[in-house]
C-alpha cells in the first residue's frame, strides 16, 4: 500500500488545530509556535505533493480510495490533477504568512479566564480551515467534496465574527454588531448556495448511481452514461450557483465586502486568497467535467456576468474610502477575470484563469497584509486619515506599492501574465467581451494609484508622523511574497507546466478545441 500523502497533507493541519486548541490558557505563545510549526509541516507536505506529481502522468495522481458509506455509494476518494496541486501549494504557502501577520491579533481579547482562550482558538481555527480547503482540492468523490465545501463555513464564521477588525473608528458596540452582521451574512449566503448544491448532488446520484468523479467521467467517455439535456442543465445550475456564491460572482457577491471589511486582516486574506479559490477551482473540476454540454449552454450568460463583475468591482473600488473594502471590491473584479477565463473555453483562457488563482492569492495577500500593518499603526481604515507615509515608513510604502502594482497587473509582476492569458483566450472566441473586460485594467490602475497617492505621498499628516517602519516579523511576511510576485512575473513556466496538461484534459471533456488563426491569402 502506497503512503497516503494526500490524507496526511490534510490531516496534519487538522491534528494541529486540535493540539493548538488544547494548549493551556496561560501558554498562548506556545500555542502560536505550535500552530506555526504545523503550518510549516503542511507546507513541506504540499511541496512533496508538488514534487511527486508528474504533469505528463495520469489525470488524477496520488489517488486514494476507500469504502466509507457503502449503502449510499459514498467513498473516501482523493486525487490531484495539476490544478489541484498548485492550489494546495498556494494554500499551504499562504497560511504561515497569515499566522505571522496575525501573531498579535487575538492578544487584545485575552483575559484571566482559564476557559476563554482566544489565541488558541484563533490559530486552531486557521489550521482547521486549511485542512478543509486542502481536502476540497483533493476530493474526487462529489459528496466528500460537498462535506468539506460546507464544513469550512463554520470555522470561517467564528473567525469573522469572533476575531473581527477593531480599527473602524466606530464604538465597540457598533463594531460588534457589524462583525456579527458580516459573519451571519457570510454564513447565510454560502449555506444557501450549499443547500442548492446539495439538491444537485442528490440529483446527480439518482442519474449516475455514484458520487465518484472518476467513474462518472469514465462512463461519459465510454458512452454508458446518458443524461437528458434538461436534467444536465438543472444539475449544472445547482452546482454553479453554489460555486458562484463562494467565488464570488456578481450578483451573489454582496457578502464579500462586509466579510473582508469586518474581518481582521489575516482572516480577510484567508477569505479571498484561500477560501474563495475553492469556488473557481470547483467550476473547473465539477461544472465543466460533469456537465460539459450544460457548461457550453450557460457560457454566454456566465461570460456577461463575469464582465459585469470585472467592471462593477473596479468601479466600486474607485469610489471606496475604506482601504479594506477597496481591496475587497478589487478582488471581486479579479474573480471576474478568473471566471471569464474559465468559460472562455480556450486553453489560454483556462490556463490563465488557473494561474490567476495562484497569482491573485499571492498579490492580494501581499497588498492586504501590508495594508493591515499600516492600519494597525494608525488605528484607522479610512484612506483620508493617511498621507505622507512614504516619508516616515519608506519600506512599508515600498512593499505597499509593489503589492498595489501587482494588483493592477503591471508587466513584470505575476498577475500580468495570467491576466494577459485570460484576455487573449477571451479574444479568440468573444472579441466584444474581451474588449469590454480590458476597461477593468484601466480602472485598476486608477484605484490602485489613487490609493497610493492619497495614503503614501503628499505632506505628512500629524497622526502618522511617528509611524514606525516594518519590523522584522512583518518583513518576513512581506518580502517573500514580493519576491514571489517578481519571480512568477518573470518566469511562470514551472507553474504553467503543471497546469497545462490538466487544462487540455478539461478542454477535451467539454469537446472544445482552440480556434485556429485565420489568415487571408495574399491577392
Amino acid at each position: 500500500m502506497s503512503f497516503p500523502l494526500l490524507t496526511v497533507t490534510a490531516a496534519v493541519p487538522a491534528v494541529g488545530a486540535v493540539l493548538t486548541a488544547a494548549v493551556p490558557a496561560a501558554r498562548r505563545t506556545a500555542a502560536k509556535w505550535l500552530a506555526l510549526l504545523f503550518s510549516l509541516a503542511t507546507l513541506a507536505l504540499a511541496i512533496a505533493v508538488l514534487v511527486r506529481f508528474d504533469p505528463d502522468g495520469g489525470r488524477y495522481q496520488l489517488t486514494e480510495s476507500h469504502a466509507w458509506i457503502a449503502d449510499f455509494g459514498v467513498r473516501y476518494e482523493l486525487g490531484v490533477d495539476g490544478i489541484g496541486t498548485v492550489l494546495i501549494a498556494l494554500t499551504a504557502l499562504l497560511i504561515p504568512f497569515v499566522m505571522l501577520a496575525g501573531w498579535h491579533e487575538p492578544d487584545g481579547l485575552e483575559t484571566n479566564s482559564r476557559r476563554w482562550r482566544p489565541t488558541q482558538g484563533f490559530f486552531a481555527l486557521i489550521l482547521l480551515v486549511e485542512a478543509m480547503v486542502v481536502l476540497s482540492f483533493e476530493a474526487t468523490d462529489v459528496f466528500l467534496f460537498y462535506l468539506f465545501f460546507e464544513a469550512m463555513l463554520i470555522p470561517m464564521y467564528f473567525l469573522i465574527g469572533g476575531f473581527g477588525d477593531r480599527a473602524s473608528g466606530r464604538d465597540a458596540q457598533e463594531e460588534a454588531t457589524q462583525r456579527s452582521y458580516a459573519a451571519v451574512k457570510f454564513l447565510l449566503y454560502n449555506l444557501a448556495g450549499g443547500l442548492v448544491m446539495l439538491a444537485a448532488v442528490i440529483g446527480l446520484y439518482t442519474v449516475t448511481h455514484t458520487f465518484s468523479l472518476t467513474e462518472i467521467l469514465a462512463a461519459r467517455a465510454d458512452g454508458s452514461l446518458s443524461m437528458a439535456t434538461s436534467t444536465e442543465r438543472w444539475l449544472f445550475l445547482g452546482f454553479f450557483f453554489a460555486f458562484a456564491v463562494k467565488a464570488p460572482l456578481w450578483p451573489v457577491h454582496t457578502w464579500l465586502p462586509n466579510a473582508m471589511g469586518e474581518a481582521s486582516t489575516p482572516v480577510a486574506v484567508l477569505i479571498t486568497a484561500v477560501v474563495d479559490k475553492v469556488g473557481t477551482f470547483a467550476m473547473l473540476r465539477f461544472c465543466l467535467q460533469l456537465f460539459p454540454e450544460a457548461s457550453k449552454w450557460a457560457t454566454p450568460v456566465i461570460l456577461v456576468l463575469a464582465v459585469i463583475s470585472i467592471l462593477y468591482g473596479a468601479l466600486l473600488a474607485v469610489g471606496q474610502r475604506d482601504i479594506k473594502r477597496l481591496i475587497a471590491y478589487a478582488s471581486l473584479s479579479h474573480f471576474g477575470f478568473i471566471i471569464l477565463g474559465i468559460f472562455a473555453m480556450t486553453s489560454q483562457g483556462q490556463s490563465g484563469a488557473t494561474l490567476y488563482m495562484v497569482n491573485h492569492g499571492i498579490s492580494t495577500a501581499a497588498l492586504m497584509l501590508v495594508a493591515g500593518f499600516l492600519i494597525s499603526r494608525r488605528g484607522s481604515r479610512l484612506i483620508a486619515d493617511y498621507g505622507g507615509v512614504q516619508k516616515v515608513a519608506p519600506v512599508l510604502a515600498g512593499t505597499f506599492l509593489i503589492g498595489g502594482l501587482a494588483t493592477l497587473s503591471l508587466p513584470g509582476l505575476a498577475p500580468f501574465v495570467s491576466e494577459f492569458l485570460v484576455l487573449v483566450g477571451t479574444f479568440e472566441r468573444h472579441k466584444a467581451l474581451g474588449i469590454v473586460a480590458t476597461v477593468g485594467i484601466v480602472l485598476a490602475a486608477l484605484y490602485v494609484l489613487v490609493l497610493y497617492q492619497r495614503t503614501m505621498t503628499g505632506p505628512v499628516k500629524p497622526e502618522v508622523s511617528a509611524m514606525g517602519d516594518l519590523r522584522a516579523r512583518e518583513l518576513v511576511v512581506a518580502v517573500p511574497l514580493i519576491v514571489l510576485l517578481v519571480v512568477l512575473g518573470v518566469y511562470p513556466k514551472p507553474v504553467t507546466d503543471v497546469i497545462n496538461p490538466a487544462v487540455k484534459q478539461t478542454m477535451s471533456d467539454v469537446h472544445e478545441k482552440d480556434p485556429q488563426p485565420h489568415v487571408e491569402a495574399g491577392k
